[in-house]
């Protein structure tokens, strides 16, 4: 799938384009309908079929205080939507001059640039644009003036609730992986790019790898098993979500630590994609390191014998 940044870099040769648009966090079970249809018209009008995203969540630049901690990475989110076949994504950069633009302005440059629209499909309680001007029933009336279809899909429900980002948010945050797991129709997985951090795990014979979660919703503090893919080969992953109070730091922060049982090798600058288990325990302080480092040994022996 391509990944283009501008509607004028898609080479449409030709045909019309069949639009998706949405912010897509996590690509749940109701996004993924949202593609499927968008996909279902291309190929039935011999059409490209395009998702229109956001390198971050509009709220960042229009609401910051009501930001909400986000499901998926940029390039986490980008590898889902590629995986559901569309042809290519238009990931454009959310800032406080695109945040200015109207629905309408938004839908009629994007139509300009990308020549000639034949569907658009959004969610049906989809709104966009400066004040939230845009809606299903705007997207229609350009529509008619434009000659493109419009569908605006009911949400999917799954155990009598409604498939959302939100709730899936606040899956994570309880803990309830499975829920967050059906409602993605995938396992959770956390996702991040590795950086420097104290070789602590190193000293303690247990090198671990540091994920850059800024952002991102993570699961309760505590150790969990999980499976990471390095190059073609898959590990078991002991994981560590916390503040290391065995530590005593001063200014604790979260950190996000996973070791790779039977992995060698440097990792630092990589992005590191771990499908969250089971948890294995709660972050717990230690009277020692020497008791910190024992009761990791026994958490890498869990995941060890984790079927």
């Amino acid at each position: 799938m391509k990944v283009i940044s501008t509607a004028r870099d898609l080479q449409r040769n030709g045909k019309k384009v069949c639009v998706a648009i949405g912010v897509f966090d996590g690509v749940h079970l109701g996004h993924q309908q949202i593609i499927r249809q968008t996909i279902s018209d291309a190929r039935q009008h011999e059409a490209l079929a395009l998702v229109v995203t956001f390198d971050r969540h509009p709220s960042a630049i229009v609401a910051p205080e009501r930001q909400p901690s986000l499901i998926y990475s940029l390039p986490q989110k980008l590898r889902t939507l590629a995986a559901l076949g569309a042809d290519a994504t238009l990931v454009f950069a959310f800032d406080k001059e695109f945040s200015r633009q109207t629905g309408g302005d938004f839908i009629q440059l994007l139509a300009q640039d990308l020549g000639k629209i034949q569907s658009i499909c959004v969610g049906a309680t989809f709104v966009f644009g400066y004040k939230r001007s845009g809606n299903v029933d705007l997207l229609k009336n350009i529509g008619k003036k434009l000659n493109f279809n419009v569908h605006g899909l009911a949400a999917v429900a799954l155990d009598g609730q409604v498939v959302s980002s939100t709730r899936i948010r606040e899956s994570i945050c309880s803990g309830n992986l499975d829920a967050a797991g059906q409602m993605l129709g995938r396992p959770y997985a956390l996702c991040g790019q590795i950086v420097a951090g104290d070789r602590l795990g190193r000293q303690l014979g247990f090198p671990t790898a540091n994920l850059d979660i800024t952002g991102l919703k993570v699961p309760p503090n505590g150790v969990y098993a999980g499976l990471t893919r390095v190059g073609e080969v898959t590990y078991r992953v002991a994981l560590n979500i916390g503040l290391r109070p065995t530590l005593n730091s001063p200014a604790p922060s979260l950190r996000v630590e996973a070791h790779l049982l039977d992995f060698q090798g440097d990792l630092y600058g990589q992005e590191l994609e771990i499908v969250v288990g089971d948890r294995l325990r709660e972050e717990k302080k230690f009277a020692s390191p020497a008791q910190l480092k024992e009761q990791i040994a026994r958490d890498v022996q869990s995941v060890r014998e984790q079927t």
